[in-house]
């Protein structure tokens, strides 16, 4: 009888922790994508975009734990391309990909009214 009950909190607490982890990512299939939503343990979004045959492919967000946007860019077929945004307290940063390679990159902060940039 001690053996079953053992086995039954083992077994309940297992439950328990497959059922949080199973919060902190949200996969949905659409068509040939697959959108992945990543949670934080608070709840709120980390991540949110999408797979294509197994790599990142499209618009992804990250979000910071207050639920502010704070890196928005593209893939494409696992690399990153085009425009990204980066977003802190104080500055905004703009990185241009060119197949996974930064080819410029431009920041503002709050206090300068000057773009930076590496070209």
């Amino acid at each position: 009888m001690k053996k079953i009950a053992i086995l039954l909190i083992v077994f309940c607490v297992s439950f328990s922790f497959a059922q949080q982890n199973e919060n902190k990512v949200k996969l949905e299939k659409k068509g040939d994508l697959t959108e992945a939503t990543f949670y934080y343990d608070n709840g709120q979004i980390d991540q949110h975009g999408f797979f294509k045959d197994g790599k990142l492919h499209g618009t992804w967000t990250s979000y910071n734990l207050d639920g502010d946007k704070i890196v928005v860019g593209n893939y494409n077929n696992g690399e990153k391309v085009g425009k990204w945004i980066h977003k802190t307290n104080n500055v905004l940063k703009e990185v241009d990909y060119t197949n996974d390679k930064i080819e410029k990159v431009n920041s503002w902060s709050r206090e300068s009214t000057i773009a930076v940039s590496n070209e």
